[in-house]
Parts: structure tokens; sequence; C-alpha cells
């Protein structure tokens, strides 16, 4: 971390900022423009949502005055203000992901289809591309990220985002050389799988949320969304369909993260998860061979072994996420990224109601599906559709009952989508 500290003052003082280019101006994009004014050797140059002025108040909360705040209509306007210093809005994805001067593209959209054209596009741009967008990574992650390699560019998830943070723990831990034997995060709320934008709008009101961002939260998708995308980043899996999801507290997760003959809950080690009461941090459970190393770590008021827990109590989202757009153009690495070129737990759909043939559905914290994570094999052997597949142009081909796992020979999916032919690519080269 020192280390890219002293580089960003170096460009700092060299006058060679890192221009970033923010796709999304909802709550973490606002906040990540704010954080990012705020340190040297980088500028939020480009601010990109359908909403222009969602995209100038991102900048205005940052302190930017109007004057110094250009609204492009083209890809030449954006060229020709940041060639002049300004700070640009504009409402097309294709501008970040084309302009001249941009190194560096944050994708904050949260929508799976919008993530996955707006990582295509900044590869295709030799750009390195920060995914926010975890709906959208775990679909299509591992070739994008084989995309971005060929390319030379880099392809990462977010510093402080949950997925983020246990991977700065776990690559901690397995460099010292612990033995990890289970990874996760806090949830803050009990699952609602009725959850809708309706029934958390009040509430979405008061944080400045988007209603169908939050019911993704309590509904409990997003949570699954998480827990794949540390799946594919370590080879962990799901110990279970859905997670364990204990309530328990810090101290206690060693224990609970033992094997039930250890008088744990866990079938096997190597397995990620999420507990109640423990939120908003992250945890490794770790253990090691060696005599000396539990002598040390009980001196250390670590617990009695044999497993002990690594606990970060926070993560700050996007206001960590220039952390990631630095260490990808400084140092051309990756906070977190897929590691195998298919994924190791998939995100597949259930019913949140009773669905009849013909009905449309919708997508992540709408009105008609939820999220479960599970293996990649056991999605594949029982043809699960991954949730980040199914959009407003996906029909129901059978009824389908409330609570039911939904198959690829229930639904018409939308084949005309950018992440659905990534996907079948995905698939295609995973065969050959």
């Amino acid at each position: 971390m020192s280390g890219i500290n002293k580089q960003l003052k170096i460009l700092e003082e060299n006058n060679k900022p890192i221009k970033v280019a923010i796709v999304g101006a909802g709550l973490m994009g606002k906040g990540l423009v704010s954080q990012m004014s705020l340190v040297k050797g980088m500028e939020p140059a480009l601010v990109v949502s359908n909403k222009i002025q969602d995209a100038i108040k991102a900048y205005t909360l940052a302190g930017i005055p109007s004057e110094d705040i250009v609204r492009a209509r083209s890809l030449t306007d954006v060229n020709l203000a940041m060639e002049r210093g300004k700070n640009v809005v504009a409402d097309l994805a294709e501008y970040a992901c084309k302009a001249n001067l941009v190194d560096v593209v944050v994708d904050a959209t949260g929508v799976p289809n919008a993530g996955a054209r707006i990582a295509m596009d900044s590869i295709a741009n030799n750009k390195h591309i920060v995914m926010l967008n975890v709906e959208a990574d775990v679909v299509v992650g591992p070739i994008l990220n084989k995309m971005a390699k060929k390319a030379g560019v880099v392809y990462t998830g977010t510093a402080g985002d949950e997925p983020g943070s246990v991977m700065e723990i776990f690559d901690f831990a397995e460099a010292v050389g612990f033995d990890i034997l289970a990874i996760g995060k806090g949830k803050n709320n009990p699952i609602d799988y009725d959850a809708t934008p309706d029934t958390v709008r009040q509430k979405a009101m008061k944080s400045g949320l988007n209603p169908v961002r939050l019911a993704s939260f309590v509904d409990g998708t997003n949570t699954m969304v998480e827990m794949a995308l540390m799946a594919n980043s370590t080879g962990f899996i799901p110990d279970l369909r859905g997670g364990h999801g204990p309530t328990t507290e810090v101290k206690d997760l060693p224990k609970v993260y033992s094997l039930k003959e250890e008088g744990g809950i866990l079938n096997r080690y190597g397995i990620v998860d999420y507990a109640h009461g423990i939120a908003p941090g992250v945890f490794v459970i770790v253990t090691s061979k060696l005599p000396q190393v539990h002598h040390e770590m009980r001196f250390l008021k670590m617990g009695d072994g044999p497993n002990y827990v690594l606990y970060r109590p926070y993560h700050l989202t996007s206001l960590e996420t220039p952390i990631s757009i630095a260490r990808a153009h400084i140092y051309k690495e990756a906070t977190i990224a897929p590691i195998y070129d298919r994924p190791v737990a998939e995100v597949v759909t259930i019913a949140k109601k009773d669905l009849k043939v013909g009905e449309r559905l919708d997508g992540i914290g709408e009105y008609t599906v939820l999220g479960t994570v599970d293996t990649y094999e056991t999605a594949r052997e029982e043809n699960l559709v991954p949730i980040g597949l199914i959009n407003h142009n996906a029909v129901a081909k059978t009824n389908i009952k409330k609570g039911q796992l939904i198959t690829y020979d229930m639904v018409d999916l939308d084949e005309s989508t950018d992440i659905y032919k990534l996907r079948k690519i995905q698939e295609e080269e995973e065969i050959s």
C-alpha cells in the first residue's frame, strides 16, 4: 500500500495523473468521484450516466465548480474537453471506453449486460477495466479476464467490496504460509426472499440507493453473487447450495467454521460462506501444520486453535476503488479476478413468485427472480440458468412455482445480449 501511495505522489508531482472514466453515477459512482478527487495522482476525468444530472451531481458533490464541468454530446466533445483539463459528463458508455486520454474505466452500473459491454469495449480499446459490477463478473468474468490478458490490460474487481477485501486477507494468509480453510463475509440483515423494489423503496430513498439495488441485497442475491466472486477468484466452493449463513460472533467463527466432526458446521474445508452478526466485516479461517505456529498464535491472543480467524471489521466499497485503479495502472495487477477459464461457482435463478407460461421475467433485485449460489458443476448438471442472463425479454415457457430453480428449458432467454453471447463463447472455449 505504501508503494502505491508513493507512486501516486510521483504521478502528481510529474503532472501525469491517472485519468479515470466512471460509468454509473448512483451511490457507488458518486462516492467514488468524491473520494478520487482527494487522491493524488488520479483524476475522475469523465462520468457517464444515462441520467446526466446524476453525472453532474457526482462532480458538484466533490466540490468541482460547474464552470469546470463540460456536457459532451459526442466522442469528439469528450476528447477536446479532456485535452482542456475539464471534467466531462456524458450519457453514452462507449465514450468512456473510447476516449483518447482515459487510462482506466470503472463500471459502477450494476447491470449485467451493461457491464459485459463496457468491459469488452474497454479491453478492445486497451484500457484497464475495474468492475464494481459483480453481477456481470460472476457470469462472464473468466472470458473477460482472458480477453484482457491477451490485450495486455488488466481486468479486475475492486478493493473495498467484500470479495476484494476477502482477497486481500486471502493473499496475505497464503503468502505467509497459513493453511486456509474457509473464507466469507458478513451480512447485516436477515434474508427476505420476497423483497422487491416496492417493499424496500422507502428505506432505499433514505439511503440514496436505487430500490432495485437494495432489494438485491435484502433478497440475498447480492450476497450469493459476492460469494460466487470469492469462489471464482480462489477456487473455494460453497459448502452447500445457498451457503450456511449462521448467526455468530467474530470470536466464534473459528469453531463455527470447523468440520462437523470437530463441532462445527462444515462438510469440508476450502469453502466460501456468509455469516450474520459480523457485518460489515469479512473473514478468513486459517490453521497450520506446525506446533510452533500454533504456540505463537496462542501467545498473540489469536485464540486456542486449531483454527483461527483473520478478520477485517469494515469494507469501504467504492471509496477504496482508487486502490484497484492504481494497482491496475501502475503495477498491471488485479485486486481480484477469476483464476480459471470457467466459473467455480454459479449464481442460479429461483422464481420469486409463481410464473405462468408466456410471462416475462425481469432481473436481479426486481419482482420475478432471485439468485442462490452453488458449484458450477452442479449448475451445469442440473441445467440451471445463471441469474445474470435473465432480463425483461426472458419469457417463461412453462408454469414455474415460487421457489423453484429455473432451468434453461423453462425459459426463452434473450440471446441478443452481449452477456449471453459472451457466456456462450466462454462455455464453447471450455469444451474445446
